[in-house]
């Protein structure tokens, strides 16, 4: 009977720790070994050295090792399956961009669902784009311009990296809004179309606020409109185009980190917390500014969510409407 009792109370001390275990470890002992984020787009750009500023942060305060992994290839959908196929406890992330929540409707097979498939965290960061033009176009601002293209429905060229790139959509969104038609030309990435667009052989682009600023310092572009509610502090004498002429107009490129579907609660939280936290670095900021990027977080992983679900839906309308969507 002693043996018994013994081994009863054994066996029952065993199944505490065993269920406490887990509340534990989500309280307080994530992150216990190295965390990979996976940036699954080419290395050095606004993604990639978003995450490395936030993983850099993250290694300070947490006390393990964050190292952002480059995983790219087919429209970043070979890092975003990796990311969603791993276990779902917090030591692989995903940093993503608006690519992340578009390529689903455009790519049939892309093989994931952004809502369902990953746990929202927090945005990352927001960057405007800016509207520029070649200044042989003879307007200076957004509401000359929207008159003179419905002046030449159809005739105007638009430069983009791409059929739904970011350029090509804030085009898009731009022309249904003003009630103008453009014409689009793709291009196999941002500088040719920054070049051709400089060389006068398109007219007009949505671009990354960096790319295009030493151009327009130089003349050789101009400069009407950015797509955030709020001006560029790279560009503070160009009104937005929610001032100039579209009231609610808002495009933006954000990003963001996502974990894989059933990742624990107090998991994302903690790096949510995280997150808000190093946001508010003033030096941390004020790096990013001079790039035209804003550190930015959310105020729960449920904000992030509504964001993320609302970019799906109104893009899905967009690319349907403006025929993006693959056959």
């Amino acid at each position: 009977m002693h043996t018994n009792a013994a081994l009863f109370a054994a066996t029952l001390s065993a199944i505490a720790l065993a269920t406490a275990a887990p509340v534990c470890w989500s309280q307080g002992a994530y992150p216990v070994k190295l965390v990979r984020i996976v940036n699954p787009v080419a290395a050095g750009g606004n993604q990639d050295i978003v995450a490395r500023a936030y993983a850099e942060q993250f290694g300070k305060n947490l006390g393990q090792q964050f190292v952002v992994e480059s995983r790219p290839g087919n429209s970043a959908i070979v890092g975003t399956r990796f990311v969603k196929s791993s276990l779902a406890d917090g030591y692989t992330l995903l940093a993503i961009s608006n690519t992340f929540a578009r390529t689903p409707t455009m790519i049939k097979d892309s093989g994931y669902d952004p809502i369902k498939d990953f746990a929202t965290i927090s945005m990352t960061s927001d960057t405007a784009l800016v509207f520029v033009i070649n200044p042989a176009l003879p307007v200076r601002t957004v509401k000359e311009f929207i008159a003179l293209a419905k002046q030449r429905p159809g005739e105007i060229s638009s430069g983009s990296s791409g059929n739904g790139s970011t350029g090509h959509v804030a085009a898009e969104m731009f022309s249904r809004r003003a009630g103008i038609k453009l014409l689009h030309i793709q291009y196999k990435g941002a500088a040719p179309a920054v070049i051709d667009l400089v060389g006068g052989h398109v007219m007009l682009r949505f671009d990354q606020v960096t790319t295009s600023l030493p151009h327009v310092r130089a003349g050789k572009l101009r400069a009407l409109g950015v797509t955030t509610r709020k001006r560029s502090a790279l560009l503070p004498d160009v009104p937005t185009i929610d001032e100039a002429a579209l009231p609610g107009f808002e495009d933006s490129t954000f990003n963001g980190l996502m974990a894989p579907a059933g990742t624990p609660p107090a998991v994302v939280e903690r790096l949510r917390a995280e997150i808000a936290k190093a946001a508010t670095i003033a030096e941390l900021r004020k790096r990013y500014q001079d790039l035209g990027i804003e550190l930015v977080s959310s105020n729960t992983p449920e904000e992030f969510a509504g964001f993320l679900k609302k970019h799906v839906e109104e893009f899905e309308k967009l690319a349907r409407e403006a025929g993006m969507v693959e056959k």
